[in-house]
């Protein structure tokens, strides 16, 4: 540990003991019950997490939803972070980042046929709402939603970064976490999440022996699943492009928005074209300075052929801005990111388990 690590642990320690008192004084109002938590006759299921930046909530919400929603009337309720609008609204085909956000639009365009997908700031009025306006609901996802403890979901889903584990972290500003590990407790289901390829049954068993878990809780490992390239753009590019034809002699500039590119990043390692990135902050708004920024750092870059790949929630906000270069349009690409479930030695699977404890 170098003087300036010691120096800013030894400042940002008491910060932490008062940031952590404060959140442990709150949950205590929770479990006292002088802070009301409020059930509903519909089946609420949970989807968050105790960690400051992405866990990959997103993917794992719509996990959720590809695997249930033929077998279930479901909708989806979010904050919307970051949207330029306020109250309760319903994602439509005239949606945009601006009035619903970029998650929430990213999954209306996937599940919009099939899910209803809403935004509120008050989780507890979104769901009266969706309840009002579409009575044969029987299933609601929550995104986001563990510190919310207004409402007491039937299933409450906690997301762990398998490289930031909970138990190996610190309260803000100390660490990344927004409260206590022993937070987990109120978790009836666990998943370790961004698992690598080469991870093992034992690593499994380590990192289930730390989080010490309760016997009503169970515990899942999921991976990324990354697709293939998608046009931003499609009606800007006319030729489909394999990121196997991506050669060492093209020039790929990775482009992100999101809270923690490293995986995304990371995941690119494995293929020889010359890799450039360029990273804004999580939900960025892209400026004209931006786009700018953008386009000189593309026209810069060497090769023979060059792209461009971002996120698929980056994408959501790009192909929306009315001033993005548009001698880049062709250029670029999103990857879609999905979710699979590993196999385990615990003896769980995650859908049916799902199933069953929403049927309780």
């Amino acid at each position: 540990m170098t003087k300036l690590e010691k120096y800013l642990k030894y400042v940002l320690t008491p910060l932490s003991w008062l940031y952590g008192f404060g959140v442990y004084v709150r949950n205590k109002f929770f479990d006292w019950g002088i802070f009301k938590e409020v059930s509903f006759g519909v089946p609420v299921v949970g989807v968050g997490n105790i960690t400051v930046g992405g866990t990959g909530k997103t993917p794992h919400v719509e996990y959720i939803l590809e695997c249930l929603r033929y077998r279930r009337n479901i909708a989806v309720l979010s904050r919307g972070y970051k949207r330029k609008t306020r109250g309760f609204l319903i994602a439509s085909a005239k949606s945009t980042p601006d009035s619903i956000g970029d998650e929430p639009l990213q999954i209306y365009e996937k599940f919009g046929g099939t899910v209803k997908v809403a935004v509120c700031e008050s989780r507890v009025k979104g769901v009266k709402e969706l309840i009002k306006q579409f009575p044969d609901l029987d299933l609601i996802v929550l995104d986001d939603s563990f510190q919310h403890r207004y409402i007491k979901p039937k299933v409450n889903i906690m997301l762990m970064d398998y490289s930031r584990p909970v138990y190996a972290d610190n309260i803000l500003p100390l660490g990344r976490l927004r409260e206590s590990a022993r937070a987990i407790d109120r978790a009836d289901m666990v998943i370790t999440t961004k698992c690598p390829s080469s991870v093992s049954a034992l690593d499994m068993r380590i990192v289930s022996k730390h989080l010490n878990l309760m016997p009503y809780q169970k515990l899942y490992f999921s991976a990324f699943d990354y697709g293939g390239l998608i046009p931003v753009f499609p009606d800007e590019c006319t030729k489909r492009v394999l990121i196997d034809e991506i050669t060492a002699d093209d020039t790929v500039l990775l482009l992100t928005g999101i809270a923690n590119p490293r995986p995304f990043v990371n995941h690119f390692r494995q293929y020889p074209f010359k890799k450039r990135v360029l990273h804004f902050p999580d939900h960025h708004d892209f400026k004209k300075s931006d786009l700018n920024e953008i386009l000189t750092k593309f026209n810069a870059a060497s090769g023979t052929r060059k792209y461009i790949i971002t996120t698929e929630k980056d994408a959501m906000r790009i192909s929306h801005n009315p001033y993005f270069p548009h001698e880049l349009m062709s250029h670029i690409f999103y990857i879609p990111i999905g979710v699979k479930m590993l196999e385990t030695n615990f003896g769980y699977d995650f859908v049916p388990d799902l199933l069953q404890a929403i049927a309780r």
